[in-house]
């Protein structure tokens, strides 16, 4: 009866479209790997650095590879850590090689640009922009998966079960350090060292891209206002912007003064609108702009929506 009552609680809805973005980053990073990673003798770290450096000395299959070295770690993750990765993990785990052993029979291994089928003597512009494109797909693909609370597995474990010993360093200086060994062991293999510097490139925008997928496309921003006009403002907010607001109690350092701080949030094409009527009404005011990467809340996404993406 109670396991009835726990399917009917499940929101399959939600838990396809969680798995199918799971399914969807997946596909997305093998295409990076195997179209323009791969070709180039990069290792941006990672299980699938190691598969790839496998790959141009064993000629080993780096779907192959990938699922080989990715088990054993999570198995040791789950045992050493406790069942924290999950379902979706596995999920991801599964079909990331599945991707890549397919597209490597479709595609193979041949360079999308002719000019760089070898690091050593490469076109640097056609290298540049293949790496550029590839750490922006795996960025992609593991936003997407991020999103969905999954992990990617590989040398994220191999970094926790480092942090759980050594507690004073970040888990993200961590990751850093094993990406980094696996990337040195690049160098050491292909003895060029573009290879670690372009794998450096990759790793970099890859993590730009990945967060901004994460956080979202928003361009939003924040803006504190203080003046003695701050009525009038509010009205113009509410009126003018459609937009709300809260008031924040402030203290000026220098006299003490007991002060009223708007703050509020709005598109980027309603702030000069805003600012323009400030300075109209009050060219004393302060105002200060952030960027917000994310706003939820009325108005804007929904906190619910957000939560269940």
């Amino acid at each position: 009866m109670q396991q009835k009552l726990n399917l009917k609680q499940i929101d399959w809805k939600e838990t396809v479209k969680t798995y199918l973005l799971i399914i969807l980053g997946t596909f997305i990073m093998s295409i990076g790997f195997v179209v323009f990673i791969s070709p180039l003798k990069l290792a941006p770290g990672g299980v699938y650095g190691i598969a790839i450096i496998l790959h141009h000395v064993f000629n080993f299959p780096i779907g192959l590879s990938g699922i080989c070295l990715d088990l054993p770690l999570l198995l040791i993750g789950t045992l050493w850590l406790g069942p924290r990765f999950g379902v979706k993990t596995l999920v991801g785990v599964i079909t990331l090689p599945a991707f890549i052993s397919l597209w490597e029979k479709i595609y193979g291994y041949a360079p999308l640009i002719a000019s760089a089928s070898d690091p050593m003597t490469a076109d640097p512009s056609a290298t540049f922009i293949l790496a550029l494109c590839g750490g922006v797909l795996i960025g992609l693909g593991l936003g997407l998966i991020f999103k969905t609370r999954a992990t990617s597995g590989g040398t994220d474990i191999i970094a926790m079960i480092i942090g759980k010993y050594v507690k004073h360093v970040p888990l993200g200086t961590l990751l850093i350090i094993v990406d980094s060994t696996i990337v040195l062991a690049a160098l050491a293999v292909f003895k060029d060292w573009t290879v670690p510097l372009y794998s450096w490139l990759v790793i970099y925008v890859t993590g730009l891209v990945m967060d901004k997928v994460i956080a979202g496309f928003s361009s939003n921003k924040a803006v504190l206002i203080i003046s003695d006009q701050y009525e009038e403002i509010r009205q113009h907010i509410f009126d003018e912007l459609d937009r709300g607001g809260t008031y924040l109690n402030g203290e000026g350092m220098y006299n003490h003064d007991e002060k009223k701080v708007i703050f509020t949030s709005i598109s980027p094409k309603q702030l000069p609108i805003l600012i323009h009527f400030v300075h109209e009404i009050d060219p004393k005011a302060f105002i200060s702009v952030l960027d917000a990467s994310e706003t939820l809340g009325d108005g804007f996404m929904s906190l619910k929506e957000k939560a269940l993406q």
